[in-house]
């Protein structure tokens, strides 16, 4: 009976250890400032064996000034909506709208005795071109524009036979301007009428939105190539002869969050994007979507509002390398 008695207050003894055992434990996990105690060990903690209370943010990011940002050429963008867009690149040269284009030959043949208009000049209808003395009467006739435009061809000179299937003058109302595209085979089933197309002039001003207006039939032998056309309005940019390069949309998505993909660095196997926090830059790792040649869709990592590094990012990310290779010595 005795021996029953003992054991079973030696149970009791053990079950009232281990009650307060997870009594005491509940209450250091459970306890606010034992829990930040924690957070704070761990976080000291963190890294490759760093001594303890060791700051690691090199490996996070970087502090940078405005006047270092300028200086490294360091584009700075906001994050936020945008079109991802299926590009084709095209080749295009810039022609006069042949539907607004006059070629000028004389009534009947003669001698030319005055040419009043130069290439380059401007001239309004009926103004008088040039002075023909004709072979048959003998007597002088003018020659006169039939359009408002501008001289962009001149084929004779004073004293010179002119006959009426030669023309003299060609004038062009440059106000619209064709833009024709070489569109290889193997795309001539992606581009159709209606298209949009930004057409970069290279003149260092914007792209000049359009739409195709023309897609040709007929192939061109020396080129193996069809035209595809835009008619644009013509500010005085855009010069015949002089070419051009096309971006015709084939198609268009929009996305709620989107960077450049000049902004998209590698660390550590992680692809980042670097946000600016106040006076630093801090590496985002990021999940992405959809893409096209110039922007990528952000799933995660970055948010509407944003402001990243563009171009020159990579600098930021040589910085970085910089600070960490310097406290490891």
């Amino acid at each position: 009976m005795m021996k029953t008695v003992i054991k079973i207050l030696g149970y009791t003894v053990v079950a009232m250890f281990c009650a307060a055992a997870v009594a005491a434990a509940a209450y250091y996990v459970f306890d606010p400032k034992f829990a930040n105690s924690a957070k704070s060990t761990a976080s000291k903690g963190h890294g490759h064996g760093e001594k303890e209370g060791h700051d690691d943010h090199h490996d996070d990011g970087v502090k940078l000034t405005d006047a270092q940002v300028a200086a490294a050429g360091i584009e700075l963008l906001t994050a936020g909506p945008r079109e991802l867009r299926d590009i084709l690149r095209l080749n295009g040269m810039i022609q006069p709208n042949h539907e607004a284009l006059v070629k000028v030959t004389p009534r009947f043949p003669g001698v030319i005795r005055s040419m009043r208009k130069r290439l380059g000049d401007k001239v309004k209808k009926d103004e008088v071109l040039a002075r023909i003395e004709s072979n048959q009467s003998l007597t002088t006739y003018e020659l006169k524009a039939p359009i408002d435009g501008t001289v962009i061809d001149r084929d004779g000179t004073l004293g010179e036979f002119a006959s009426e299937a030669r023309p003299i003058f060609t004038i062009a109302d440059l106000s619209t301007m064709w833009i024709d595209f070489a569109v290889f085979r193997r795309d001539f089933a992606r581009v159709r009428i209606g298209d949009p197309v930004s057409i970069d002039v290279d003149d260092g001003g914007p792209p000049i939105e359009a739409r195709i207006d023309y897609v040709s039939p007929i192939g061109a032998s020396d080129t193996q190539s069809a035209i595809a056309r835009a008619v644009v309005p013509n500010d005085g940019r855009l010069r015949p002869g002089l070419f051009v390069v096309g971006r015709v949309v084939l198609s268009a998505r929009p996305v709620e969050v989107a960077v450049k993909t000049s902004a998209l660095q590698t660390m550590e196997g992680r692809t980042v994007v670097f946000v600016r926090e106040g006076d630093m830059f801090a590496a985002r790792d990021v999940e992405l979507g959809g893409r096209d040649a110039d922007w990528v869709e952000v799933m995660f990592g970055v948010l509407a509002g944003d402001v990243y590094a563009a171009r020159n990012s990579f600098v930021i990310k040589a910085e970085i390398g910089k600070a960490s290779a310097a406290h490891e010595h």
